[in-house]
C-alpha cells in the first residue's frame, strides 16, 4: 500500500486539512512547473509553433491513461465543468415531453444547461431523490434512479458519486439502462477522476466532464473532457483557430477551413495551449497515473474506516461502505446533535470540511493521516 505522501506537498502542520473536494492542494512539483512555464514568456522568443500543440497532446494522452480511453483524440481540453457540459448541451436535439433525468442537489455547472435545454425543447428536468430514510439509502437511492430511466428519457446527467456525500451511483448498471432506451449518458467526474478508478473502456460514456483543481491536483481554471463517438461531428459552443485542420501551420492560417481537427479537439476552448496551466495539470496527472487511483481508494479507506466506525457508534449517519467512496464521504447529524456545535469545533481545531446540503463533507488523500482523524473524531 501506499505510504503517506505529505512530504510533496506544502500544507501547513497547523491545519487538519480534510477537504480536497472542495480544493486540493498543490503538489510541489506542480508549482515548480507552473512557475517554470510562468517565466518562459519573459522569453517569448523561445515559445515556439510546436509549443501550442505537443504540451496539449501530452495533456491528452495523459489524462486517457488516467481514465483508461484508448483514443486520446477524443479528449478536450476546456476551462470548467460548465463549458464541458455546454458543448454536450449545444449538440442535443430533443422532442416535446422528453426527459433530461438528473440527481436531487448535483452541483449547478450540470443543472444548468439542462435547464436551457429542457425550456427550447419543451422537455421535463426529472429529478430523482435519495430515500429520506437514511438506512439502506445508497441502494435504494440508486434503484430509484434506475427505475426512473424511460423511454422517454433522453439524457441522464450526473456525476459517479454524489458531491455533498460521496454516494456512489452504479454507473454501470445505469449506462446498461440508458443504452436500452437509447438515451445519452453525461458524467460529471470532477469529484472522483483522479481519486476512483473509472475506465472509459468498460463504461462508455457519452461524455465525462472533470475540472482540473479537485481530485486531479491541478490549477484552477483548467479541466480536461472525453467525448464520445455520438459527440464527436457536433457544433462547438465557440470557434477558434486551434480546432480547425492544419492550424499547427502558421503560414497557412488565413486559408480557412471549414474541417475541424480530429476527434473531440474541436470542442478545446480558445488558447487551450494555456503555457502555464497546462505543464501544471500534466505534472500532476503524471503523479496521479504514478500512485494510481485504486491505491488512493485502499489508503483513503485504511483511514477513514476507524474514524467512520467511532462516529456511527455515536448515532452519526453515514453511508454504508457498498455505496460510499472511501475518498470522500458525509456526515449527518443524529436528531440530538447540533450542527452548529460540531462546526464550531471544527473550526476552533483548525480541521478543515465543507458543509454541503445537510452533510459535514470529509474529503482525504494521501497528504493524510491516522492523526488527522483522530482529531476529526476527538471533534465531534
Amino acid at each position: 500500500m501506499l505510504a503517506n505522501q505529505k512530504h510533496l506537498f506544502s500544507l501547513s502542520d497547523q491545519t487538519t486539512y480534510l477537504n480536497c473536494a472542495y480544493m486540493s492542494p498543490q503538489l510541489k512539483t506542480v508549482e515548480e512547473a507552473g512557475i517554470k512555464a510562468l517565466l518562459r514568456k519573459n522569453q517569448p522568443d523561445t515559445i515556439t509553433a510546436s509549443d501550442f500543440t505537443e504540451a496539449p497532446e501530452v495533456l491528452k494522452q495523459g489524462f486517457s491513461e488516467l481514465i483508461d480511453n484508448p483514443n486520446p483524440e477524443k479528449i478536450a481540453i476546456i476551462p470548467s465543468v460548465s463549458y464541458g457540459i455546454a458543448n454536450v448541451a449545444n449538440n442535443v436535439k430533443l422532442n416535446s415531453g422528453d426527459e433530461i433525468l438528473v440527481v436531487s442537489e448535483q452541483f449547478p455547472s450540470n443543472i444548468y444547461s439542462w435547464q436551457n435545454v429542457a425550456k427550447k425543447y419543451k422537455a421535463h428536468i426529472k429529478i430523482v431523490a435519495p430515500p429520506k430514510e437514511f438506512k439502506g439509502r445508497g441502494a435504494r437511492w440508486n434503484k430509484a434512479i434506475l427505475e426512473a430511466i424511460s423511454s422517454k428519457t433522453a439524457v441522464v446527467a450526473m456525476a459517479h458519486l454524489n458531491w455533498a456525500d460521496g454516494t456512489l451511483f452504479d454507473l454501470q448498471a445505469i449506462r446498461e439502462k440508458t443504452t436500452a432506451v437509447q438515451a445519452l449518458l453525461i458524467i460529471d467526474g470532477t469529484q472522483s477522476i483522479g481519486a476512483l478508478p473509472f475506465s472509459v473502456k468498460e463504461l462508455q460514456p457519452d461524455a465525462l466532464i472533470c475540472g482540473g483543481y479537485k481530485w486531479l491536483l491541478g490549477p484552477y481554471s483548467l479541466g480536461v473532457a472525453y467525448y464520445g463517438d455520438t459527440l464527436l461531428q457536433g457544433e462547438p459552443i465557440e470557434h477558434g483557430w486551434l480546432n480547425r485542420l492544419h492550424s499547427e501551420n502558421f503560414t497557412t492560417l488565413t486559408q480557412y477551413q471549414d474541417a475541424f481537427q480530429p476527434g473531440a479537439a474541436r470542442y478545446s476552448v480558445g488558447e487551450s495551449s494555456n503555457f502555464t496551466l497546462v505543464p501544471m495539470l500534466i505534472k500532476s496527472i503524471e503523479q496521479l497515473i504514478a500512485w494510481q487511483p485504486q491505491q488512493i481508494q485502499e489508503y483513503c479507506k485504511t483511514l477513514t474506516e476507524p474514524a467512520i466506525g467511532v462516529l456511527r457508534n455515536k448515532g452519526y449517519l453515514i453511508e454504508e461502505e457498498a455505496y460510499r467512496s472511501s475518498h470522500l464521504f458525509g456526515i449527518y447529524m443524529p436528531e440530538d446533535k447540533n450542527i452548529a456545535t460540531i462546526k464550531e469545533k471544527l473550526i476552533a481545531n483548525n480541521i478543515m470540511v465543507s458543509y454541503r446540503g445537510n452533510a459535514i463533507r470529509v474529503s482525504s488523500h494521501l497528504y493524510n493521516d491516522v492523526e488527522d482523524f483522530k482529531r476529526l473524531v476527538h471533534a465531534f
